[in-house]
C-alpha cells in the first residue's frame, strides 16, 4: 500500500511542477504581452505543446504488466518489466503481480450493496472526509486565484503574476519534502500539523487583510503567509491524502472506495473554485480567509476525531481495524460481507 501511495504522491509532485511552469509562463506573458488582446491565443498554444507530446509519447508506452497479466500475456509483461527492472527482480515482480491477478479473479467487486456493512460505511466516510479535508484548506482557491488574491493584496497586475511564480516554487520544494517525510512520520501527526499550520497562515492573512487594508506592506505579507500555507499543505496535507486514500480500502473494495472519495475530491474542488471568486467579491479578502479558517478547525477536529493512524499496517491488518471498530466480531462480519459477496 505504502509503495502504491508513493507513485501517486508522485503524480502529485508532477502536478504542482506543471503549476510551476504554468504560472512561469503566465509571468512571461503578462509582464511582455500584457496589452495584447490576442494572449490568451498564445497562452493556449503554449498549452497545446505538451499534450501533443504526451499524445506521441503515449504510442510508444507499452501496456502495463498488470494489464497484461490479467490478459494471460504473462511473457509480454516479463519483457515490459525488463525494460525499468533487474532481470531478478523482474521475475520476482511478475510473479507477485501473478498472485495478486489470481486473488483479485477469486472475489467478487465490490458494490454500493456492501454499504449496508458498517465497518466498510466506516471506510468510505473516513476516505470521503480525508478527500474533502483536503480541499476544504482553501488550497485550490490559492493555486487557481493566487494572482487575484495579490492583486486584491494590493500588487499591480504584473507584480502579482510574478509573486505567484513563489507559490509555484514552494509547492514544488514542499511536495519533495513532504514525499520524503512519509516514511519516517506518522499519518496523523502530519496530516494535524499541515491543517494547524494551514489554519493559522489563513487566520493570520484574514487578520493582517483587516488591519493593514490599504498599507503598502499589505501585498508582501500575504504573499508570505500564501507561501507559508502551500508549504504546509504541499508539504504535508496532499501527500499524507493521497498515500492514505490508498492505504485504507482492502483489495475488493478498493474500486468503489477510491471512485467515490475521488469523486467526492473534485465535486468539493469544483465547489471551492465556482464559489471562492464570488466570495472575495462580496464579503471581501479578510472574510473569506476567516471562513476558511473554521473549515480548518472543522478538518482538524474530524481527522482528531475519526482517521486512524496507517503507518506500518499492511491492508489485512486496517482491514481487521475496521472490522473490529464497531464491537462486531471479526468472524461474524467476515461471514456477512463474504455472503454479500456471493
Amino acid at each position: 500500500a505504502e509503495s502504491r501511495g508513493r507513485m501517486v504522491t508522485q503524480n502529485e509532485l508532477m502536478i504542482v511542477s506543471g503549476q510551476l511552469l504554468a504560472y512561469v509562463f503566465n509571468a512571461i506573458l503578462g509582464n511582455t504581452m500584457g496589452d495584447n488582446s490576442h494572449i490568451w491565443r498564445y497562452m493556449l498554444v503554449i498549452s497545446a505543446l505538451p499534450a501533443t507530446l504526451l499524445f506521441f509519447g503515449m504510442l510508444r508506452v507499452p501496456e502495463s504488466p498488470r494489464w497484461l497479466v490479467a490478459k494471460g500475456k504473462n511473457a509480454e509483461a516479463l519483457k515490459v518489466l525488463q525494460k525499468i527492472r533487474e532481470e531478478k527482480r523482474a521475475k520476482s515482480e511478475l510473479i507477485e503481480i501473478q498472485v495478486a491477478s489470481t486473488q483479485e479473479e477469486g472475489m467478487k467487486k465490490a458494490t454500493f450493496k456492501d454499504l449496508n456493512v458498517p465497518w466498510v460505511r466506516r471506510i468510505v466516510f473516513i476516505g470521503m472526509g480525508i478527500a474533502i479535508v483536503q480541499q476544504v484548506t482553501g488550497v485550490n482557491s490559492i493555486m487557481y486565484y493566487g494572482t487575484e488574491i495579490l492583486k486584491g493584496a494590493g500588487f499591480e497586475t504584473e507584480a502579482a503574476l510574478i509573486g505567484n511564480v513563489a507559490n509555484g516554487v514552494i509547492s514544488v520544494l514542499a511536495t519533495i519534502f513532504g514525499i520524503g517525510l512519509l516514511g519516517k512520520v506518522g499519518r496523523r501527526p502530519m496530516l494535524i500539523t499541515g491543517l494547524a499550520g494551514t489554519t493559522a497562515a489563513l487566520l493570520l492573512m484574514g487578520i493582517f487583510s483587516s488591519v493593514l487594508e490599504g498599507s503598502p506592506a499589505l501585498p508582501y505579507v500575504v504573499l508570505a503567509l500564501t507561501v507559508t500555507f502551500l508549504a504546509f499543505q504541499q508539504g504535508a496535507i496532499s501527500p499524507v491524502t493521497w498515500l492514505m486514500l490508498s492505504e485504507i480500502f482492502p483489495l475488493r473494495l478498493r474500486g468503489l472506495g477510491m471512485g467515490v472519495t475521488v469523486f467526492c475530491l473534485w465535486s468539493v474542488n469544483f465547489l471551492i473554485g465556482l464559489v471562492f471568486p464570488v466570495l472575495l467579491e462580496k464579503v471581501g479578502l479578510s472574510t473569506t480567509f476567516f471562513i476558511f479558517v473554521v473549515l480548518g478547525i472543522g478538518a482538524i477536529t474530524f481527522v482528531k476525531k475519526f482517521l486512524p493512524e496507517t503507518k506500518g499496517l499492511t491492508l489485512e491488518q486496517l482491514e481487521q481495524q475496521f472490522r473490529n471498530h464497531d464491537g462486531q466480531d471479526a468472524q461474524e462480519s467476515l461471514d456477512q460481507i463474504e455472503a454479500q459477496a456471493k
